[in-house]
């Protein structure tokens, strides 16, 4: 392994070198001041003055320099134009095929070009972190706040490139027409008479896929993928395909993709008779929060010894979750039989044993081709929400009662039962069908290093740019031996332990993991004491909530379709991130019971804003997680995804723990008491989200 400043020197085009923000000089800078102010021959105002200046040249150059190389990119393009003119006036195929190359070699260097800024990007970033925690300043707000907003920025022209799209659009206009004359072999069709056409060339495909991470642009399938949070090692290293190859079966990923549907299905199945069977076994109707939230409890400890195992298996792991759920559902259907509050508790927290979410994410950012991963990613997110719309829906079907061999089938029982018939189905079709992985091949080789430009940019293409750049061009790789260029194994290891993986938090990514905490606590307030607090103010069957619920879950992929598609694209995700948070206050706040009585619309309403506000702020938060998280919480044991279901986990355990309690103050009290937990905590995350906003950048 090699560390941080070496591995984006050997990225550098070298007839470019003099144009890159030099890292090096600037990290060795970082270091005499911390030297200095510990000296106390240095204040505070000179170092910002002074390390600001310095950025600003470093900055400078590099602009100039971009902007020096679009408009020779933009010369070529016009001498090109001068030619197709003529082949307009007098066409000729060979000469078409010349100006195609022509306009394709324009195209080769204008990926250059991007990746010379994700480079700069880069190291720009990972200069600005360095800073804070060597010399504990918040300088990143600072910076940004200075110089981002300013009418000149040009940081802008760094992080959000924009000009680049007149070139995109002039390459894209031609080569369409070139290629529609020679498969028409007659007139010139123009892309604005026919806009429906699919563009033609992988050339302007690539181009058109770093211009949209570059400027953070997205669409749904990517926006939904980040709500797995899988995210890539390396941005560099290019992925052998033939080892994704190797690795990929197509039955295993819909196993696995089918393990997570089935899992929220047994989740959420429950929610509308929760308290209706806590009643039928003599404990109060609020005792749902123990029932439901004992499954979250057993997953805060599933999650660690799962991610663990995926280490070295995906097969054993699922065949061991699909036998504990197995025997949780069973175990909580026949507690109805034998009147037991505890058997109940106690097959829901097998349930919780069995949750293998945290081999489902591996198994997708391990052994799915990158080319394939987003949608796959996406996959996962979908299954869940299906899942979690399926559940309470299927809950409402199962309203009736029979006995077979002194066993009582009824809605409390039955989806106990369903699931466990469900789970013996799905073990016999993995055992059948399910092929484990390779893992012969080291999963932190680094290939070959190609000293021809084509290979260095196709290393800067073959994965996303700013959205985790960096993650990918280990953006946290050294951990300031600055003694040394950095010690490699410390620089680049995965955390080992809980302890190590939140030392690795900054205040940034503390402040994500809130948010996250906040909106699952919130969606578990509403959804797990929904059946109680609908019976008491508005006598609704468990038909009724079963609808009610299973409609918020159908609004998950539509919102996210908007949000994906147009909102992500208008706005930074900061700012939706801002806005989101408030919604769940607002509400939050609209769900209060107050003087007037309280309402069905009200009810309705409220719930379905809070609920449509923090399934938004869950993709953006997530998005923003992976993007501001040290690149050695992408792998390991103890990752960005272990860490954000613990706290979305642990959110729950409370939220129902919360539920129970509030019961022994009255039900006509519990509404009100159980959302003033959630009111504070959104209101302390939105004032975090202020406090580090301008690191979100």
């Amino acid at each position: 392994m090699v560390a941080f400043g070496k591995k984006l020197k050997e990225r550098q085009i070298q007839e470019w070198q003099g144009y890159y923000i030099n890292y090096k000089l600037m990290k060795k800078r970082v270091k005499q001041y911390a030297q200095q102010i510990q000296l106390e021959t240095l204040d505070r105002r000179h170092v910002l003055k002074d390390f600001s200046r310095m950025l600003d040249n470093q900055i400078e150059k590099t602009v100039l320099f971009l902007l020096e190389q679009q408009g020779l990119l933009a010369s070529r393009i016009a001498k090109l134009g001068e030619e197709h003119e003529i082949i307009q006036r007098e066409p000729r195929l060979s000469r078409i095929a010349e100006l195609r190359e022509a306009y394709r070699a324009v195209g080769l260097e204008l990926l250059k070009l991007l990746f010379f800024v994700e480079v700069n990007a880069v190291g720009l970033r990972k200069i600005l972190k360095k800073f804070e925690k060597r010399l504990g300043y918040k300088f990143t707000d600072y910076y940004v706040k200075t110089r981002a907003n300013h009418p000149y920025s040009q940081l802008q022209q760094v992080f959000k490139h924009v000009g680049v799209g007149a070139v995109v659009g002039a390459l894209s206009r031609n080569l369409h027409e070139l290629q529609k004359y020679e498969e028409s072999q007659g007139s010139f069709v123009s892309i604005y008479d026919q806009p429906t056409l699919p563009l033609q060339d992988p050339v302007i495909d690539s181009i058109r896929a770093a211009v949209d991470r570059l400027t953070n642009s997205t669409n749904f399938l990517n926006y939904l993928g980040k709500h797995a949070l899988i995210v890539d090692e390396e941005l560099s290293a290019p992925v052998d395909e033939n080892v994704d190859d190797q690795k990929y079966h197509f039955m295993s990923l819909s196993l696995n993709l089918a393990n997570t549907f089935l899992y929220m299905v047994n989740t959420y199945i429950i929610v509308p008779t929760a308290d209706d069977y806590s009643i039928s076994l003599g404990a109060a109707p609020t005792v749902c929060g123990i029932v439901i939230g004992s499954m979250a409890v057993a997953q805060v400890f599933s999650s660690v010894y799962f991610s663990a195992w995926s280490n070295k298996s995906y097969f054993r792991p699922l065949v061991f979750s699909s036998i504990v759920l197995f025997l949780g559902n069973a175990m909580y259907a026949m507690a109805y039989d034998l009147n037991s509050i505890w058997v109940l508790l106690f097959g829901r927290l097998l349930c919780g044993f069995g949750s293998a979410r945290a081999v489902n994410r591996r198994y997708i950012s391990d052994c799915v081709p990158t080319k394939i991963r987003m949608q796959a990613s996406a996959g996962f997110v979908s299954a869940s929400a299906l899942g979690m719309a399926c559940g309470p829906a299927l809950a409402g079907l199962l309203q009736t009662e029979f006995r077979v061999f002194n066993i009582t089938f009824n809605q409390d029982t039955l989806p106990g039962w369903v699931m466990t018939i469900a789970w013996l189905l799905y073990l016999a079709w993995l055992s059948i069908s399910f092929k484990e992985p390779s893992r012969g091949i080291e999963e932190n080789h680094i290939p070959h290093q190609s000293n021809t430009e084509n290979s260095a940019l196709e290393k800067g293409l073959r994965h996303p740019l700013l959205i985790s750049s960096e993650n990918k061009v280990d953006e946290d790789a050294d951990q300031d031996n600055d003694d040394s260029e950095e010690d490699p194994k410390e620089s680049r290891q995965p955390a080992n332990s809980i302890g190590a993986a939140y030392r690795l938090l900054t205040p940034s990514v503390k402040v994500q993991l809130l948010i996250y905490f906040m909106l699952k606590y919130a969606m578990e307030i509403l959804l797990s004491e929904s059946s109680v607090v609908t019976t008491y103010y508005f006598n609704w069957t468990t038909s009724t909530v079963s609808v009610f619920l299973a409609c918020l879950g159908l609004t998950v992929l539509p919102v996210n379709i908007v949000v994906g598609s147009y909102i992500s694209n208008m706005f930074e995700d900061r700012q939706i991130l801002m806005a989101s948070e408030i919604m769940v206050l607002v509400g939050v706040i609209l769900s209060f019971q107050a003087i007037i009585p309280y309402s069905e619309p009200q009810y309705v309403c409220s719930g379905l804003l809070l609920f449509v506000s923090a399934e938004v702020l869950e993709g953006v938060n997530l998005s923003l997680l992976s993007r501001v998280m040290s690149s050695r919480l992408s792998r390991g044991t103890y990752n960005g995804g272990l860490l954000s279901t613990e706290a979305g986990t642990l959110a729950r355990v409370i939220a129902d723990g919360t539920i129970t309690l509030a019961g022994y103050v009255g039900v006509s009290r519990l509404l009100n008491i159980t959302l003033i937990p959630s009111f504070l905590i959104c209101a302390i995350s939105i004032i975090a989200t202020c406090y580090t906003y301008n690191s979100l950048y």
